[in-house]
């Protein structure tokens, strides 16, 4: 089967220039899209959640999907490397028209995968080694790194809860019972209740 993908990040852009250049290529090629994909989505979005993962999903050994450049499968270099991996180890075959890739069985994608490998990991530890640097300077410039213990818990699940605490406590219900009530743990409980004003 030969699928062509298209996609436009906007209501705005439009998918025929792209269904012309697949459609010129393939009839230099004598070849023929059995089915269309094509999906209003940005390219930032997870791969699993377009229409593009679930094709990858169905597709076959020996199958070849086209699409009009590399940056259509996604907007980031580890997006594409995803895809292009998954091509690679169900053996499907993936063309691209203007940046002129034939991702396929043979050595040229061997080394083609294992450049953008190499590309994608050098990219990783660039972006883990900044972290760490900021992280270092902050520190060395006496900034509280991370959140103070208990204070995402404190905020976000008994804030504005303290009559709701005090009237299950009046109805006899254990700290235990009243986490329960509340769904939280009940050392979130003991925590926001340390932090109240004792009467």
């Amino acid at each position: 089967m030969i699928y062509g993908y298209i996609r436009v990040s906007s209501d705005k852009q439009t998918v025929e220039n792209q269904r012309f250049e697949i459609n010129k290529f393939c009839k230099r090629q004598d070849i023929q899209i059995d089915e269309w994909i094509e999906e209003t989505i940005s390219g930032t979005k997870e791969v699993e959640k377009r229409r593009l993962g679930k094709l990858l999903k169905r597709l076959q050994k020996n199958d070849i999907l086209i699409c009009s450049e590399l940056s259509r499968l996604g907007r980031s270099l580890f997006m594409i490397m995803d895809v292009l991996s998954a091509c690679m180890k169900k053996e499907i075959q993936l063309w691209t028209i203007k940046d002129n890739y034939r991702l396929g069985s043979d050595i040229s994608s061997k080394v083609l995968a294992f450049a953008f490998g190499l590309s994608a990991e050098i990219e990783r530890n660039l972006i883990s080694q900044r972290t760490k640097e900021a992280l270092a300077r902050a520190k060395a410039e006496g900034k509280h790194i991370g959140r103070i213990r208990g204070s995402k818990n404190k905020r976000n699940k008994l804030t504005g809860k303290e009559d709701k605490i005090q009237q299950l406590f009046n109805k006899g219900y254990s700290k235990t019972k009243v986490a329960k009530t509340l769904k939280v743990h009940r050392v979130t409980l003991y925590r926001f209740m340390e932090t109240l004003p004792h009467k």
